[in-house]
């Protein structure tokens, strides 16, 4: 199952990906509303569109909007020019929302580069647009989200990435060892629009609503100064997008609980625990008839029935400790995302003082520490603080460049003479000196003032 576009865009990587880019994130869960429910807004027709555009739900839109920020679309408005922007125009822009008149602009689209190499895409609203969708998420999830799945995790209130990793650790601890990973093919570029409104006609009333929402489904997308039209998907980048996908795929999620299947979903990854490959098999025809109706397909590639061991959740994979415990620790492919995240940031030729240098990877450690600590793998985090600090120090003996220079610096930070000759006669074998006798001059209390957190408990 792929961290991709959920947490650690990633960044701070993911809860995998979307973070920089709107109010559709990865790692924070900017698209919560509020957790009142209005029961089936189907049954009562009027007024959700004057609940979404009522002055104290759009002061909470406006805030969440702006705690977010993220870059600007089209229009090139940022996130601070739209409170003035809305002082001088919002009359007659709720006028023409609630006439049924406005059109959203265009999208922007931007693309990210994917920890397989490929680019993912998503699309940028405008300021307005991301404020305008805000708005109507706040008063459509408290209607959709409590008749959702227990096992959906993705993009909902009150529920993270952990919450799915650790229901999934239960499921593997209690004998269903076998996985029935799926990952659909390009989701967010394939929803079926037709589908999709229609499942949302059956809960809300209010036409404008559906028209407005269709009207954000069908923006075009903006690349390269070509307009692409758009008859299906519904791009990330937007805070209407995660409840979208919630709502198309809560059909599948309902199947599987009437089933009696032990299963996690995120967003469009989900992962059935089960007994054996036999029952495996009868699972993976299940989801493929089921999304089938959907008009939607699953990745061959990056699905499989295999060992729950072999396969990684949002980041983490699972292995057998002694006494039969099933334990978690960092996948493989997210610990080399870190890894490539902390030589890139560390590299002797970014020609960075420490200082900048400190704060950048001050600023990626602690997201990443923070997902990560349902790991119960202590050594590992060891290592990598070893491995972290060997890379500063490289970095010292770089600046100094000079053996003279060197041999001064260390004996300034209480290095012996013999020590720091040693160290300054092979002054440009960076690598090499940052791991020997240069660890006195540098001892665990400097990476602490510089700010470097531990990753090991």
């Amino acid at each position: 199952m792929s961290l991709e576009g959920k947490w650690p865009q990633m960044t701070r990587q993911l809860e995998l990906a979307l973070e920089k880019t709107g109010e559709a994130p990865t790692v924070q869960r900017s698209e919560e509303a509020p957790t009142a429910t209005h029961g089936d807004e189907r049954s009562g027709t009027s007024g959700l569109l004057e609940r979404a555009l009522g002055r104290e739900n759009l002061q909470a839109a406006l805030k969440r909007v702006r705690k977010n920020k993220g870059s600007p679309g089209i229009d090139g408005m940022t996130v601070d020019a739209l409170p003035e922007h809305l002082k001088a125009h919002w009359s007659e822009l709720r006028e023409q929302l609630l006439a049924g008149a406005y059109r959203p602009s265009m999208v922007k689209e931007q693309r990210i580069p994917k920890s397989n190499g490929g680019m993912r895409k998503l699309g940028i609203p405008t300021v307005l647009d991301r404020f305008i969708q805000q708005a109507l998420l706040q008063v459509l999830q408290p209607i959709f989200d409590p008749t959702f799945s227990e096992r959906s995790y993705g993009f909902r209130p009150g529920r993270r990435a952990h919450d799915a990793v650790v229901q999934a650790q239960r499921f593997i601890q209690d004998g269903r060892r076998i996985v029935v990973d799926v990952d659909l093919e390009q989701f967010f570029d394939r929803v079926n629009h037709d589908v999709l409104m229609g499942k949302l006609a059956k809960r809300i009333g209010d036409r404008r609503v559906l028209r407005l929402i269709r009207r954000y489904l069908e923006a075009g997308m903006l690349a390269n100064g070509l307009t692409t039209e758009r008859h299906e998907g519904t791009p990330q980048g937007g805070p209407l997008s995660p409840l979208l996908a919630n709502v198309l795929l809560d059909e599948v999620d309902k199947e599987l609980e009437k089933r009696g299947h032990a299963f996690v979903r995120y967003a469009d990854d989900c992962n059935v625990y089960v007994r054996s490959k036999r029952a495996g098999e009868r699972v993976m025809g299940l989801l493929r008839q089921l999304y089938m109706r959907l008009k939607l397909r699953i990745n061959e590639s990056k699905s499989a029935i295999d060992f729950a061991t072999n396969r990684k959740l949002l980041g983490y994979s699972f292995w057998n400790a002694p006494g039969k415990t099933v334990k978690r620790r960092v996948a493989k492919k997210a610990l080399e995302t870190m890894r490539e995240q902390v030589r890139f940031i560390t590299k002797r030729t970014g020609g960075q003082s420490m200082e900048q240098v400190a704060a950048k990877l001050r600023s990626y450690l602690v997201g990443w520490k923070e997902y990560f600590r349902l790991a119960d793998t202590p050594n590992l985090f060891k290592e990598l603080d070893q491995w972290i600090r060997h890379r500063l120090r490289a970095i010292h003996l770089k600046h100094w460049k000079r053996g003279t220079t060197i041999f001064r610096e260390l004996r300034a930070r209480g290095l012996s003479v013999t020590g720091a000759a040693k160290v300054a006669s092979n002054g440009r074998r960076w690598w090499r000196n940052s791991a020997l006798l240069i660890n006195a001059a540098f001892p665990l209390s400097y990476f602490d003032q510089l700010g470097i957190p531990r990753l090991a408990p």
